[in-house]
């Protein structure tokens, strides 16, 4: 299992002892994009779901807060999102979180691809509770790093994902809505023309009413050729 603490904006802390860990995938507001999308992936070799939106299960030790990511190759790279987070006694709290995905894999199966690498969240969470009026005005971006140059790469707000409402139902339906779990939200489109295999990602949940911000960082490090 993988142990995550969370500081809340008034100084509070939360650990989560997570159990299970879902990703979200093609959960964009307008499905018909999506569908358009899931067309232009099926050019490019990716497999379509059966379903959208699709949701895939991740082993728990892939939710991690971390610094650091290592990477058997140099194709993999992140997502900028916002995580569900059930935390003790079914306080939900909603944090900043970056899927880091391998795109070789992703050929050959979306799910595999997602067990490839972490779910990297921010060490910071809000109380659903306290920004649910206005979780659409909420923005996500993210950065990706080369060397000394930090890149741009995504930049939208909440309102273009399904909404955190519809994940909390789709969890109740499935009894999963439990102490220990943990959701991520899908992503935003990339910038076109922007190298997303860096050695760096960076992303930041933004709330426009308060000025406050949640987020994280991590290096990409190629691990060690294998011997034999």
């Amino acid at each position: 299992m993988a142990l995550l603490t969370f500081e809340l904006p008034d100084g509070s802390t939360r650990e989560v002892d997570v159990v299970q860990v879902l990703n979200a995938g093609y959960a964009g507001r307008r499905q018909e994009d999506v569908a358009a999308h899931v067309a232009e992936l099926a050019e490019l070799g990716v497999p379509g779901p059966a379903v959208t939106p699709a949701l895939y299960p991740l082993a728990p030790y892939l939710a991690q807060q971390t610094d650091r990511v290592h990477a058997q190759h140099g194709h993999t790279s992140g997502e900028a999102e916002w995580a569900l987070v059930v935390a003790d006694g079914g306080e939900l709290l909603l944090t900043a979180a970056c899927d880091h995905t391998d795109r070789d894999l992703e050929a050959l199966g979306v799910a595999w691809s997602k067990n490839a690498g972490p779910d990297v969240l921010a060490r910071r969470a809000w109380r659903l509770a306290d920004v649910e009026s206005r979780v659409d005005d909420l923005t996500l971006r993210a950065w990706v790093t080369h060397g000394d140059t930090r890149t741009e790469i995504q930049h939208g707000a909440l309102a273009e994902l399904l909404a955190p409402a519809y994940w909390i139902d789709v969890l109740r339906a499935r009894g999963a809505l439990t102490p220990g779990t943990v959701l991520v939200s899908g992503t935003i489109p990339m910038a076109p023309g922007v190298d997303q295999f860096g050695d760096g990602w960076s992303v930041e949940l933004a709330d426009p009413a308060t000025g406050d911000t949640i987020r994280l960082h991590y290096d990409v490090r190629p691990l060690p050729a294998p011997i034999g």
